[in-house]
């Protein structure tokens, strides 16, 4: 990559900022929410027809491909999958091709909710974006679109081959997206020649520096449903006669966790991985403040007080050690005003965020053993059930592998400066299903801030991350594009011993064979 080709670039990507907000509104203005397939699912399929035709006009090639699950547990039909391509012009076959995965979908989102705007209508304040998807996660799709875009105008070639993955699910659990991953990974099929993927669909860790995510913590989300009888009863009448389901269920769910964060349920910490010395060292760089974190967590003007004070202790507690929260329970009188009823039925929902080397079904062993143990001491004659509703693997990837490399090198010529290198607390199960099917590197590269406040009222894109964002991603495909070394995809080496991999040169670069970057 010239330095004539980044000025050029970066010129005129400054000179269409006009076009992309104008263009981010359209994509705004359609109310594509997963949630209510009833009613929506007409606008998810004109927001991916939308992009499939913006795509063509950049003479790419798309699909909409049907969903594979078809129809959801509801019997709504499922939307399809945007697939795209772009090929490099010369020596395409030769060159790598990165995949770049994003949805379509939003939120729900109404004025009443509370939105200063409506949320529908891109509404451009103090050189902010507000509207629903403008972060999330349309506006960083849409950057992939501009990126090829300023290529066309300047007439330069793509350095690697660029695969779109786009979905229509995402905030509704990506329903097809897993199946479909599975089948385009097959020999020959869309996924099977992709070398890298790469996601912008989280967030920096504060408001000002670039981050780039290499791990992501799973999830295990259980329900436990205490009953006592068949239907509410009067707690007049016959309060102090019926084993009471409520009484039972809060001293199963006090039983998980204590006040400090202390997670009671024995073996759940049996399988989390060591710190090491390299895992370590990447703390001491991060960008983060801890009076910042109560202030915008809204915590200072209430307890004003976290589990941790020191940042270290306090990220690693977010990133990379399980938590266990409680979330509300479900058959109890919530409203306002009182109700002397004794719920026949109460169900706590809680979860716990996973960690490298700790595998759902055995959390859910744990969980259920620790709750039925408990449930026998009380000596309780109710019914007691605890179910697993959803398990994910934890995700960890290597700072170092040639992709992070790239997208380090292509924030730093934007910025100026280097990205942290940070871990979330939540989930993004996709990211485990590309790199699983295909055995190939998945680098999340954040391209909107902390505040963003996606999934909430008012949620926005600042204009400067709109424009760096697509700075960035254009100078990280150019950055791929000078990687030398074969297609990783074509690489299909056994993997070396765990002696071989102690020999010097042996573990080339985040590769675990003979083949290096």
């Amino acid at each position: 990559m010239s330095d004539e080709f980044k000025a050029q670039f970066f010129e005129l990507v400054d000179a269409s900022v006009s076009q992309y907000v104008a263009e981010l509104g359209e994509a705004v203005a359609i109310p594509s929410v997963s949630a209510d397939l009833q009613t929506h699912l007409k606008d998810i399929i004109q927001m991916e027809e939308w992009t499939k035709s913006y795509i063509e006009r950049l003479g790419g090639t798309a699909e909409l491909l049907p969903n594979p699950k078809k129809v959801d547990e509801d019997g709504n039909e499922l939307p399809p999958i945007l697939l795209a391509e772009f090929k490099a012009a010369d020596n395409s076959e030769l060159k790598k091709t990165v995949c770049c995965y994003a949805h379509l979908d939003v939120q729900p989102a109404s004025k009443e909710d509370g939105w200063d705007s409506d949320p529908f209508v891109l509404t451009e304040k103090d050189d902010k974006l507000y509207g629903r998807g403008s972060t999330d996660d349309k506006g960083p799709a849409l950057s992939w679109l501009w990126v090829i875009q300023a290529h066309r105008k300047l007439g330069v070639d793509l350095p690697v081959n660029v695969k779109l993955m786009f979905e229509g699910m995402e905030e509704s659990g990506s329903e097809g997206m897993f199946e479909a991953i599975q089948i385009l990974s097959k020999d020959g099929k869309f996924l099977s020649d992709v070398d890298f993927f790469c996601i912008s669909d989280n967030y920096w860790l504060g408001a000002s520096k670039p981050c780039l995510t290499y791990g992501l913590r799973g999830l295990a989300y259980f329900s436990c449903s205490v009953q006592c009888c068949e239907q509410d009863l009067h707690s007049g009448v016959l309060g102090g006669t019926v084993h009471e389901a409520m009484t039972d269920l809060v001293q199963l769910m006090a039983s998980l966790i204590d006040s400090s964060g202390k997670i009671l349920v024995p073996g759940i910490m049996d399988d989390v991985a060591e710190v090491t010395p390299e895992e370590d060292a990447l703390y001491e760089t991060i960008d983060f403040n801890c009076e910042c974190y109560k202030k915008e967590n809204k915590v200072a003007s209430v307890s004003n007080k976290l589990m941790y004070e020191n940042e270290k202790d306090l990220l690693m507690a977010r990133w990379r050690y399980p938590t266990l929260s409680l979330h509300g329970i479900e058959g109890a009188f919530s409203g306002t005003g009182a109700k002397t009823v004794i719920p026949a039925k109460a169900t706590g929902k809680f979860s716990l965020r996973l960690v490298p080397d700790q595998d759902p079904k055995r959390i859910e062993q744990c969980v259920s053993d620790h709750l039925n143990k408990v449930f026998a001491s009380l000596g309780s004659p109710n019914k007691m059930n605890v179910t697993l509703l959803h398990g994910a693997k934890a995700w960890l990837s290597d700072p170092k592998h040639p992709n992070f490399e790239a997208a380090a090198r292509a924030t730093e010529k934007v910025y100026g400066l280097l990205p942290d290198y940070t871990r979330e607390g939540g989930s993004i199960p996709i990211t485990t299903a590309f790199e699983e099917a295909t055995q190939m590197n998945v680098c999340l590269l954040p391209v909107g801030a902390c505040d963003d406040m996606a999934h909430s009222q008012n949620e926005k894109y600042n204009k400067k991350n709109l424009i760096n964002g697509v700075k960035v991603l254009g100078l990280y495909l150019h950055e791929l594009g000078v990687l030398k070394g074969p297609k990783p995809s074509d690489c299909r080496c056994v993997e070396l011993t765990p002696e071989e991999m102690m020999e010097p040169g042996a573990f080339m670069r985040g590769f675990k064979c003979k083949c290096f970057m």
